[in-house]
């Protein structure tokens, strides 16, 4: 289980990725934040996010249309 949940389903880019870049202020260091989104060009978002910020895409999936993400907040 995630320590934050973002739900971002609806928003197009760069909206989802803004929303997780406010709200990882308010995870730990270590702590997990689990975004979901409805938008396709999500995955390269976050993958791309990640590898720039050094936080860690621990997993990401797709169900019926929405995306799942579970970043690791780097220190």
């Amino acid at each position: 289980m995630a320590d934050h949940t973002l739900d971002a389903k609806g928003l197009n880019c760069p909206l989802p990725i803004l929303k997780a870049k406010k709200a990882l202020k308010d995870v730990p260091t270590g702590g997990t934040l689990e975004i979901l989104a409805t938008d396709p060009g999500s995955v390269a978002d976050f993958e791309a996010f990640c590898r720039q910020t050094g936080n860690e895409l621990m997993e990401h999936s797709e169900d019926g249309g929405t995306y799942h993400f579970l970043i690791k907040k780097s220190a």
